[in-house]
């Protein structure tokens, strides 16, 4: 778990742990695409928690939170098999805010589950 602390106060935070996607869960070509490991379950990483007090609604910290999880999860994938970074948003205003960081939602649309292919979040960070 990381915390960012801001004015002695928990200003957000959020946990990373290992996880898996069922390949038949992803978008259909989405394995070839991005050349996937072709295995029924692809290794990922799952942002279990991400939140920030609403005292610094407005003020980019849960955008700092999430940068600072992709970067970490990098990272790690190059220790720990991890093709993608994986979140479950809880409303659409969360769904939206991933959304709009490249996350791709899971063609089920019953499931509140989005991805980020880790070769985007690499690009992203190693322009």
């Amino acid at each position: 778990m990381y915390v960012l602390l801001a004015e002695n106060r928990i200003a957000g935070y959020y946990t990373l742990s290992a996880d898996n996607i069922d390949a038949k869960d992803l978008p259909e070509g989405i394995v070839t695409k991005l050349n996937l490991p072709r295995y029924p379950y692809i290794g990922a990483t799952l942002i279990g928690r991400l939140a920030r007090d609403l005292v610094y609604k407005g003020q980019g910290v849960g955008e700092l939170l999430l940068v600072d999880a992709l970067q970490k999860s990098l990272y790690m994938s190059r220790n720990i098999v991890s093709a993608a970074v994986v979140v479950d948003a809880k409303d659409e205003k969360a769904r939206q805010f991933y959304v709009d960081f490249g996350f791709i939602p899971f063609p089920d649309a019953k499931k509140k589950r989005l991805f980020l292919p880790m070769a985007t979040v690499e690009k992203t960070f190693t322009r």
